[in-house]
């Protein structure tokens, strides 16, 4: 019994002095710390394992691009290499198709852009290559020809060009909306081509259908002269 006293005692006594000297608390801020810095080296190994991983990533886009930046300059060479090998036609060929082999939607394109612009020469020279080269490509509707009259037309230079073009949307839309525009372009065309038959043959039959519209008006003042020219 004296022995268990006593050993209550010694355990009591043992645990006073050490909580007083903070033994225990220094202890379990040592464990906090430990289990801090473990987890903080886990953190930073998990980032190392990705920044590794992303800069293989990024190894591999670099080694890629490389490549393709080797590729595209060897082409560029390439292409080079063909239009100094190949003489151009004519100084005022503004396509050179021959060289360039523009795609259909490309033609279109510049096309577009330069009649928007009201650069008439080059706006005819694309749509007429476009229509010449493709003439059964989708792209080549009624609006598209209508367009390609009217920039030869305003080019000043290719008539020939503006009679070709109306002539086929007439011939192949005759149910299109821009078939009464495209008759009075033609006529005006055949006009200025110095084809003042065909002229008074595409306005004789314009006249006995639209008579009484705004084209009507713009072509009569041509049509007097000329049908008073011939009469006599």
């Amino acid at each position: 019994m004296k022995e268990i006293t006593a050993m209550a005692v010694f355990t009591f006594i043992f645990s006073y002095v050490i909580g007083q000297t903070g033994f225990w608390g220094e202890f379990k801020q040592t464990a906090q710390d430990v289990h801090h810095y473990e987890y903080q080296a886990m953190v930073l190994a998990k980032e190392v394992r990705q920044l590794k991983q992303e800069n293989e990533m990024l190894r591999s886009k670099i080694s890629k691009v490389k490549l393709e930046k080797e590729h595209l300059a060897l082409k560029a060479e390439d292409k080079q290499r063909t239009i100094a090998s190949v003489a151009l036609k004519s100084k005022h060929d503004l396509v050179n198709f021959e060289v360039f082999k523009w795609s259909a939607e490309k033609l279109l394109g510049i096309g577009k852009k330069n009649l928007h612009f009201k650069k008439y020469e080059k706006a005819s020279q694309f749509y007429h290559t476009l229509v010449k080269n493709y003439p059964k490509h989708n792209l080549v509707n009624d609006k598209v020809l209508f367009e390609a009259g009217l920039a030869a037309y305003e080019s000043k230079r290719h008539y020939s060009w503006a009679v070709n073009h109306f002539s086929k949307l007439v011939k192949k839309y005759p149910k299109s909306r821009l078939k009464r525009g495209a008759k009075l372009w033609l006529a005006l065309s055949q006009y200025q081509s110095g084809n003042e038959k065909e002229f008074l043959n595409t306005v004789e039959e314009f006249r006995s259908k639209y008579r009484n519209t705004k084209e009507w008006a713009v072509l009569s003042k041509y049509y007097e002269d000329i049908a008073y020219k011939y009469k006599k």
